[in-house]
Parts: C-alpha cells; sequence; structure tokens
C-alpha cells in the first residue's frame, strides 16, 4: 500500500500541467470524462438487466378452436403431460378461470427461448455497444495527454513548469514588472502633461488605452492565481506563487535619472521617489541562478521542435479516431430496436417455430448512444478546431508584441522551436504567467540585477578600502572577474590608474566623467564598451592605455580615437594575417598624434605599415614576438624619431638593416634571439647617439674587434652567449659604466679592463674565471657592483681594498678557501652588500665580520638604499636576511 503523501507530486504535476491546456484541452477533457460515464452507465445497465422476453407467436390467431388446441396437445411430448397435469392440480384454487391464449409453456422453456433468442435475434450493436463505448473512452482518454508523458517531452515540459514556478516565485519578478509599470505611468504622465499645452491634439482613446495597460501589469503583479498555497494537499489555482522572500527588505530607490520630466508635470516629480523591494544576498543569487537556468533551457528547447511535433501528431491521431469511430457508430442507432422476431430451430422442445422478442434496454441504450455520438461529434470539432490553429498559427515562433509596448521590457528576444511553443501554450492559459517569465528571458532586467548586485556587494567604501599605491605614488585600483563595472567606480575621482581583467561587459558610462585623476587604464581581456561621453573624456585625460586579449578582433575601435593617447601596449596574436597589418584599417592610427611609446606583445610576421603613421611621434617601440620569426623589418626605415627599439623573442640571425636609418636611436634591445654573428656592428658606427646595447640571450661565438666603433656606448650586455675570450677594443669604449657578460665560455678577464675607469657594474658570473687582475682594481675605482658568481676563483686580490665605493660583492659558488681582511676597508659592503657562503665568511676576522654583517639605522639605510646603484644581475638583500650566528658554523 502507498500512503497519501505519496500521491502528492503526482497531484502537484497534474495540476502544474494545466498550465499548459488552453481552453479547448480542458474542453475535451471533460467531453472525454463525460463519454467514459456515459459508456459505464450502459455497461453497467447491460451487466445487471440486460435480457430479452419472448412469446410464442402462432399463425392461428382462434384461441376457442378446440380441435386445433387438441391437435396442438397431441404434438407434446410425454414429458410434459405430467406438468400440465401438476397446473391442472393447483388450478382449483383460483376462483377466476385464465384467460388469454393457452401457450402450453413452462417457466424454463421461457428462459430457454429467451437466451437463445438473445444470441440470434439480437444484433451486435445492442449486445456490445456499451464495451466498445467504453474501449474508445478509453482510447481518447489515453491520446488526450500523451504530449505531457510522452519520454522526449515530459522532461522539458517538468522543467520549463519548474522554472515558471521559480520565475513566479522570485522577488525579482515582482520588482521588475512594479519597475516597467511605473516607468509606463511616468511616460503616460509625462504625455500627458505635454498634451496639457496642446489641448487641440488630444484624442478620446487615450484614457482607454491608459486603463487597460496599467490592468495589465497592476493584475501581473497581484493575480491571485499566483499566490502561494500554504497547505502541501490543497489544489493550487496555480503552481506559481508570486509571494515574496522573507529576507527582502524595503528601501528607497529614486526612479533611473535618465527620466527627465518636464516643469509642468509636479505629480510625476513628486512621485519619482517611490518604495520598491531591495533584494537581499540570497534573493539576488538565486535570481542570478535563475537567470543562467533559464539561458540553458533555452538553448536546450531552441535546437529542436519535438514537443509541437508530438503534439501535431496526437491532435491529428484524435481526429482520425473520431471519424473512425463515427463511421461506423452512426449506422448503429438504425438496428437499435425495441422488437424482435425469433426463429429458434427449437420446435421439439418448445413446440413453436416463431416467437416475438422485446429488448428492455434498447430504448435506453439508444439514448445513451445519441448522447455519446453528440459528445463524440464535439470532441471532434474541437480538435478540427485545434489543427485548425496549429496549422494557421507560426507555433514554432514567438515575437513579444505586446510586452515590447512597455517602456522598459523592449528587450525580449523572439523564441523558436519548442520554447516558442511552449510559450504560445501559456499564453493561451494565462498571459500573466507569460509576462513573469519574460522578466527572466530580459537582458535589460538581467543588466539591472547585476547593477544592483554590484552596488550592493562593490559599494564605495570598499573600492576605496581596495585602493593601493604603486612604486611610484599613483593611487591604484585592481578589479577581477567582475559580470560588469561596479557604479561606485565612477565616483573614485582621485584613482589614476585602473586595471580590469576578465570582466564580461566593462561599460564605460557618461557618470566616467567624475574620474578626473584616470591617467592608465589596464583591460586585461575585457570587452570594453564606452559612451559618447565617456569616450571625449578618455580622448582629452588618458595616457596609457594596456590592452590584452586573444585575437586582434577583440580590439576596441574607440581605441585608435584616442587622441591624447602617449603609451599603448597591444598583448595577444598579431600575426599578419589576423593582426595589425589587415584588421587595422588604412589610416586608423592618425588619429594617435600624441603616440609615444608603443608595445606589442604577439606574434607578428612582418612590421606593419599603419605604425609609419604615427613616426612622427613614436620614441619607443617595443615588440616580443613570442619565438615568430620576424621576416619584414623594411617598415623601421620611416621611423627615424626612433630613439628606443626593442625587438626581443624575433628569431632575427644578423643585425637588421634597416637600424642604419634610426640615427636618433640611444637604445637597442636584441635578446632573445638567434643571433650568432655581429660583423654588422660595423654599420651601427653612424648611430653616434647609441648609448644601450642588449644583444643577451643570443648565440654569439666571438665578438668582433668592431665593436670599438660604437664609442658611445655605456651599457653593453652579451650575457648568455658563447663568447670564449674578449677582444681588446672592447676596452677602447671609454664612456662604458656597465659590462654583463654572464653565461658566456670566458677564462681570463684581460688586464686592459683598467681602461674602463667609469665601469660602475661588473658581472662576469657563470663563466670559467679562475683568477681577476689587480689592474681591475687598481683602475676601475667608480666600481660598485662587481658579480663573480660560479666561477673558479681560487683567490681574491688584496687589492679590492682600493675600491671603496663597492656595494656589491658575490663571490658564491667559487674556489676560494678564505677572504681578505681587506674587504673591512670597503665601507658600502656592509649591511649586506657582500653574498658568499657562511663557513667562508667565517674566516674574516671577528672585527671585519661584525663590520660587515652591521645594520644600518633607519636613517642611515634609507639613504644607502637610495644610494644603490641598479643592477640587473646582481640581487639585493636587507641586513636582516643575513644570518651567521649557527652553532655548526661557528664549530667548522
Amino acid at each position: 500500500m502507498f500512503s497519501l503523501s505519496e500521491l502528492a507530486p503526482l497531484n502537484q504535476h497534474q495540476n502544474r500541467s494545466k498550465l499548459l491546456k488552453p481552453w479547448w484541452e480542458v474542453f475535451m477533457d471533460y467531453l472525454v470524462v463525460l463519454m467514459l460515464m456515459t459508456s459505464v452507465l450502459a455497461c453497467t445497465e447491460q451487466l445487471s438487466r440486460d435480457r430479452v422476453v419472448c412469446i410464442p407467436l402462432d399463425s392461428t390467431t382462434n384461441t376457442s378452436d378446440h380441435s386445433h388446441s387438441k391437435s396442438a396437445n397431441v404434438g407434446l411430448s410425454s414429458s410434459s403431460q405430467p406438468q400440465i397435469h401438476h397446473a391442472h392440480k393447483i388450478g382449483p384454487n383460483l376462483h377466476s378461470a385464465p384467460r388469454g391464449r393457452r401457450t402450453h409453456l413452462v417457466y424454463q422453456q421461457y428462459i430457454y427461448i429467451s437466451q437463445v433468442c438473445y444470441h440470434e435475434a439480437l444484433p451486435l450493436s445492442s449486445r456490445f455497444f456499451p464495451y466498445m463505448a467504453l474501449l474508445q473512452s478509453l482510447v481518447l482518454v489515453a491520446s488526450g495527454s500523451f504530449w505531457l508523458h510522452f519520454p522526449h517531452t515530459s522532461s522539458r515540459i517538468e522543467q520549463f513548469l519548474s522554472i515558471l514556478a521559480k520565475c513566479c516565485e522570485s522577488p525579482w519578478t515582482s520588482q521588475a514588472l512594479s519597475h516597467a509599470a511605473r516607468q509606463e505611468s511616468i511616460q503616460e504622465m509625462v504625455e500627458e502633461g505635454r498634451r496639457a499645452h496642446q489641448p487641440h491634439h488630444r484624442t478620446s482613446t487615450s484614457p482607454t488605452v491608459t486603463h487597460t495597460r496599467h490592468s495589465s501589469i497592476d493584475s501581473g503583479t497581484d493575480s491571485p492565481l499566483l499566490k502561494r498555497i500554504d497547505s502541501a494537499f490543497a489544489t493550487p489555482p496555480s503552481p506559481c506563487p508570486s509571494t515574496l522572500s522573507c529576507k527582502s527588505t524595503m528601501s528607497c530607490v529614486s526612479l533611473d535619472s535618465r527620466e527627465q520630466l518636464p516643469s509642468s508635470s509636479p505629480s510625476v516629480m513628486a512621485d519619482s521617489h517611490s518604495q520598491v523591494i531591495s533584494l537581499d544576498k540570497s534573493d539576488g543569487e538565486q535570481a542570478r541562478a535563475l537567470f543562467e537556468r533559464v539561458r540553458k533551457f533555452r538553448s536546450h528547447c531552441e535546437s529542436s521542435a519535438v514537443i509541437c511535433k508530438v503534439y501535431l501528431a496526437q491532435t491529428v491521431f484524435k481526429l482520425l479516431i473520431v471519424t473512425l469511430i463515427m463511421s461506423y457508430t452512426v449506422p448503429l442507432l438504425g438496428s437499435l430496436s425495441f422488437n424482435h422476431t425469433c426463429h429458434p430451430e427449437e420446435r421439439a422442445l418448445v413446440g413453436y417455430t416463431t416467437f416475438e422478442c422485446i429488448h428492455v434496454l434498447s430504448s435506453l441504450l439508444r439514448k445513451l448512444l445519441a448522447a455519446y455520438l453528440t459528445l463524440l461529434g464535439l470532441y471532434g470539432l474541437l480538435n478540427f478546431y485545434t489543427l485548425t490553429w496549429i496549422l494557421s498559427s507560426s507555433l514554432q515562433q514567438y515575437s513579444f508584441h505586446s510586452l515590447k509596448e512597455l517602456s522598459s521590457l523592449r528587450d525580449f528576444p523572439d523564441l523558436k522551436n519548442d520554447l516558442a511553443f511552449l510559450i504560445h501554450m501559456l499564453d493561451q492559459y494565462d498571459p500573466l504567467l507569460v509576462q513573469r517569465l519574460f522578466v527572466f528571458l530580459s537582458p535589460v532586467s538581467e543588466s539591472r540585477l547585476l547593477e544592483e548586485s554590484l552596488e550592493r556587494r562593490w559599494g564605495e567604501e570598499k573600492l576605496h578600502a581596495m585602493i593601493s599605491v604603486d612604486a611610484d605614488g599613483r593611487s591604484r585600483l585592481q578589479l577581477v572577474a567582475l559580470p560588469r563595472l561596479p557604479p561606485a567606480l565612477f565616483t573614485l575621482s582621485q584613482l589614476q590608474v585602473l586595471k580590469l581583467e576578465l570582466i564580461a561587459d566593462a561599460k564605460f558610462t557618461a557618470h566616467m566623467t567624475s574620474m578626473t585623476s584616470l591617467r592608465e587604464l589596464h583591460l586585461y581581456h575585457c570587452t570594453a564598451t564606452v559612451d559618447p561621453s565617456a569616450l571625449a573624456f578618455l580622448q582629452e585625460r588618458l595616457e596609457v592605455l594596456q590592452l590584452t586579449f586573444t585575437q586582434a578582433s577583440e580590439i576596441p575601435s574607440w581605441v585608435l580615437s584616442l587622441r591624447g593617447l602617449h603609451e599603448l601596449h597591444l598583448s595577444g596574436r598579431l600575426g599578419s594575417e589576423s593582426g595589425v597589418g589587415r584588421s587595422w584599417a588604412l589610416g586608423s592610427l592618425r588619429q594617435l598624434r600624441h603616440l609615444r611609446v608603443l608595445v606589442i606583445r604577439g606574434m607578428l610576421q612582418r612590421i606593419p605599415g599603419e605604425l609609419c603613421e604615427v613616426a612622427g611621434s613614436l620614441v619607443r617601440l617595443e615588440i616580443q614576438n613570442e619565438g615568430t620569426r620576424l621576416l619584414v623589418l623594411t617598415g623601421l626605415k620611416r621611423m627615424v624619431y626612433l630613439t628606443e627599439l626593442h625587438l626581443q623573442d624575433c628569431q632575427l640571425e644578423r643585425l637588421p638593416s634597416a637600424l642604419l636609418a634610426l640615427t636618433n636611436l640611444r637604445v637597442l634591445d636584441l635578446q632573445h634571439n638567434n643571433l650568432r654573428t655581429l660583423e654588422e656592428l660595423l654599420s651601427l658606427a653612424h648611430l653616434r647617439r647609441l648609448s644601450c646595447l642588449r644583444l643577451a640571450y643570443n648565440r654569439v661565438l666571438v665578438l668582433p674587434a668592431s665593436v670599438g666603433v660604437l664609442r658611445g656606448l655605456e651599457l653593453l650586455d652579451l650575457s648568455n652567449n658563447q663568447l670564449q675570450s674578449i677582444p681588446p677594443a672592447l676596452f677602447t669604449l671609454r664612456r662604458l659604466r656597465r659590462l654583463l657578460l654572464a653565461g658566456n665560455l670566458l677564462e681570463e678577464l684581460p688586464a686592459e679592463v683598467k681602461a674602463l675607469q667609469l665601469l660602475t657594474e661588473l658581472d662576469l658570473s657563470g663563466n670559467r674565471l679562475e683568477r681577476l687582475p689587480t689592474e681591475l682594481f687598481n683602475c676601475c675605482l667608480e666600481l660598485r657592483t662587481l658579480n663573480m658568481s660560479h666561477n673558479s676563483l681560487s683567490f681574491l686580490p688584496r687589492e679590492i681594498a682600493a675600491l671603496s665605493q663597492l656595494c656589491r660583492l658575490d663571490l658564491r659558488s667559487n674556489n676560494l678557501e678564505e677572504l681578505p681582511a681587506e674587504l673591512g676597508c670597503c665601507s658600502g659592503l656592509h649591511g649586506g652588500g657582500l653574498l658568499v657562503e657562511n663557513w667562508l665568511f667565517l674566516s674574516l676576522p671577528p672585527h671585519v665580520r661584525d663590520f660587515l654583517s652591521r645594520s644600518y639605522t633607519p636613517g642611515g639605510a634609507h639613504t644607502e638604499e637610495h644610494s644603490q646603484p641598479e643592477s640587473d644581475s646582481f640581487p639585493y638583500f636587507s641586513p636582516t636576511q643575513w644570518s651567521f650566528s649557527s652553532a655548526l658554523e661557528s664549530q667548522i
């Protein structure tokens, strides 16, 4: 046995399924129930009282003929004689003689004849009509709701009804509909205010239209069909309650500021602030989850039209069944008669050949059959109407013409296939439910919900707490993985750097003009759109823009119109087929008249020709090609005003010939390429202003003597190459201040290094040096950074005491056995400037160790920190990072 609680879900599902049944489906359900009751009544009567009554019919009607009666009695069997005599024995008790025709039949003979005549004389329609009607009614009942229970359709229908119930329960539905009604009433009052100034243009139909619209929206909010039923077993009129969550709170929210009302409508201005429902956190999350669920259900249902096809097939099947039933049932009306003549071949048993019989239920069956055919005819007409409605209406398309008339609900998408069909069926039941469902199909409604959620979670106080200050003293804010920009962001007037990462819908509105201090904007995989007023603000104020994207087509078009932009950083796939050369139209960079720095991190195969349009202002060009070979560099010849050129990871094998035209070049960075020879260094003699040359991370085997022509070099970086020796011409570069030769195969440092008297940084780490020339310490007195780690040094010359300005010395991973005590003369090394193994540090005298490990005072530390020279290869460690007090090291 099962309990009543197990029947509750079934009852609830049946009640929810009624929402998809239009009036004709409901009418047909009642007709089928009536046909079923009619057939059951006929079957009951037939099982309880169905019989025929028969009497013999003789050809001679004169009952007084004694001879005939005698001859008839002679024909009787001998077995009947005792019965007749037995009857005469009973007869004397009667006071009156019997009247009528004597049949000489007993009761058993009458029963026998009635049964024989029931099967021989009574037609099939009289005997089996109730059972046929019952079977036909059951078939119609089963086919009436087949489309609701078919496996391929029932799952979609259940999901649709579940989503509809959630949409009606959500507090956001009532808030959105009330907002729409409020916006519409405001617009109507504005129109009435305008018509008040033009009384001759008033029309008599406007009050009627206004009343109709108000009733449609207000009834959608307060419809009794949508009220929650507290009892679990009560039959609700609709499974879609509209009661709000108990966690919802009330707050005063002003209307959209875009609604500008005329001064002649004071009543409208008085109603501009009204109480609406403000969702709490849980209700907002449920509403956002419901938006996502509706979006997935829509994509699933719009992929096919299974429900519509099954419903059409069901309607055609029912119409064929009705036609077939009517075709063989209507002729049966004539066969239902009251009198029947029976000719049983049982004369030897009863003595008669013809009997007159009557059917007891013939009159009742005729009436029930007429009623059944009437109901069946109505059922067929409704099916024909349904088929006509299906064929005449485009049920696989749905457009919201009525709802789009509302002022704030005009963005409903057009639906198709199964979802459109379900909406059509729901619209036939109650259009108010359709309005509640479409709240979660509206992009504007979803945007409004996200804005409200962002206003609650990302207020002005929280954004102020997230602002940090970078190394340059600028205020910076970074927002990651938000659905859209919070409105409170545009109130940060002191913000200078804004970083947005993975923002799904980053829209800069007109309120951006309040961010008067904004100068730098970073967009990491953000689809950013701007309003015209915000674009004018960015064109005037924005100086630095960094864009990170996947494809070049994701670059916003408004970027190319930022006239005041100074720096532009582009990071993404920028091949010649789909990159700058193709995706940007010719002349699109001409508006960037003040662009000075352009950084491209992509996969280019050539220098885009469009970059020549900003050659007059561009002073720094940086291309990081991510391992893609840069084939064509002829575009560099026109950029004669460049002072810095960075071509990294471009798979260059030789120095580009286009460098000869860049006479103003000061910095040349060709790191991370495939340079094997530097024979073209002689051609760089024309670059008299070149002061920085970086050739690290290449495959250079030999440094030619032509390097001596670069007289103006102050920094030379040849780290991580394959150099085995240093040419003497290198030491003719008297202006050289930083020489970086780490990660090579050098075995000896020539004594000519003494010529580099302005040298402040020398990096020889990762080589094979066994000794250092004393000339290095006697002549290069300006040396402040010396990195000799990962070599084979066996001793350190005592002449190192002459380097009084030495601040950083790295001697790790060498073959040193002891350190000279003269390190104590290098005053700049104390407080963390010496990097060496701890056990080797303990070889120094105690007073030298105390001097080198002594920390600065706060004031002195601050001064020394700013006095440290910049180094690309030497790490700086604060004094607190040193520790020489290990017990094990003391024992060693």
